[in-house]
C-alpha cells in the first residue's frame, strides 16, 4: 500500500501509473476518516470495478461552518491506515491542509453550488457548505484523474450536487453512487454513530422503522406526500425531527410520489447526535 501526504507525490504517482497502465481504471473513494464499515463497502466496490483503488483521507475545513465541530471532528490516522491495510487498498493520500489550500482563503478558487440545490435542507442553517465540499472534491478529482468515484447514498444532498457539478463542468469522471450500509438493527452507519450510548442507538431505530413503513405504504399504493410524511412522524414523534421531507432529484419538494425521481429525506437528533437517513425510490 502507498501511503502520500503530498500533492506533488501524488501527482507523480499518478503520472507514473497510467504511463506504466494506460489502460487501467482508477477508482477514488474520498474520506474525511474515521473509517468504518460504509467506507469498506466504497473501498469493495471500487475494487470490484476498477484497477487501482485510491482512498483519501482528508478533513476538509472549507465545509465547516464558524460554530460547527472542525475541531473535534474525529481523527485517527493509525487505526485508518490500519483498516486501509487490511482492505488492501493500494493508495492512500493523507495530505494535511497547507497542501490542498496552499494560499489565504482570500487569494483561494471556490466554488459555487447551484443556489437551489445547496441552500436548502442540509444547506439551509450550513451557508457555503457545499461550496466547500465541491472545492475539496473537484481538487481531489484532478489530483488523482480517477476513472471513477465512490460516494454513499446516505449523504444524498452532497451526492446529488457532486453529480450536478460534473455534469455541468464536463469533468471527465463517473461518479458511482453506493447503497447505504446499516447495522444488523437497521441503523444508518455514520462516523457520528459512536457518540450515542446503546439506549441512544436503539431509540435512533425509529428512523429507519419509519422509513420502511413508508417503503410499504408506497408498496402498497399510496402516492400522497402529505399522507407518507404524516405517517412516518408519528413514529418519529419521540425523536427531534430537524426535517422529513420528500422531493425530486433536484431536491424541490413534490406533492406526490414520481416513480424513479424520488428521494425521501429524514434528519433527527437522538440525545444531541444529528443523523441522517434517506430513501431513494
Amino acid at each position: 500500500m502507498e501511503i502520500f501526504t503530498t500533492t506533488k507525490e501524488l501527482r507523480d504517482f499518478i503520472r507514473y501509473y497510467k504511463q506504466q497502465n494506460p489502460h487501467h481504471t482508477l477508482g477514488l473513494v474520498p474520506t474525511m476518516g474515521a473509517l468504518h464499515n460504509g467506507h469498506l463497502s466504497l473501498i469493495e466496490a471500487s475494487q470490484e470495478s476498477c484497477d487501482c483503488t485510491l482512498v483519501s483521507i482528508f478533513v476538509n475545513p472549507t465545509q465547516f461552518g464558524a460554530n460547527e465541530d472542525f475541531d473535534k471532528y474525529p481523527r485517527k490516522k493509525e487505526a485508518d491506515l490500519s483498516i486501509c491495510q487490511k482492505a488492501k487498498v493500494d493508495v492512500v493520500f493523507m495530505p494535511e491542509i497547507e497542501e490542498i489550500y496552499p494560499l489565504d482563503k482570500n487569494f483561494q478558487t471556490t466554488f459555487n453550488a447551484p443556489s437551489a440545490m445547496a441552500n436548502t435542507l442540509e444547506g439551509k442553517t450550513r451557508p457555503n457548505h457545499f461550496n466547500g465540499v465541491l472545492q475539496v472534491v473537484h481538487k481531489l478529482f484532478n489530483l488523482t484523474q480517477a476513472n471513477k468515484a465512490f460516494f454513499g447514498k446516505k449523504d444524498a444532498q452532497q451526492l446529488l450536487i457532486i453529480q450536478k457539478m460534473v455534469e455541468d463542468l464536463f469533468l471527465p469522471i463517473e461518479i458511482i453512487p453506493c447503497p447505504i450500509i446499516r447495522t444488523q438493527e437497521g441503523l444508518a452507519l455514520s462516523s457520528r454513530n459512536a457518540y450515542l450510548s446503546e439506549e441512544g442507538k436503539k431509540k435512533a431505530l425509529k428512523i429507519s422503522q419509519s422509513l420502511n413503513m413508508v417503503t410499504k405504504m408506497i408498496m402498497l399504493g399510496e402516492i400522497e406526500s402529505t399522507k407518507i410524511k404524516q405517517a412516518a412522524l408519528e413514529i418519529l414523534q419521540d425523536l427531534e425531527v430537524e426535517y422529513f421531507v420528500i422531493v425530486d432529484k433536484n431536491l424541490q419538494e413534490i406533492p406526490r410520489i414520481q416513480k424513479d425521481s424520488t428521494l425521501i429525506l429524514v434528519v433527527a437528533k437522538v440525545e444531541g447526535v444529528r443523523l441522517l437517513d434517506n430513501l431513494w425510490l
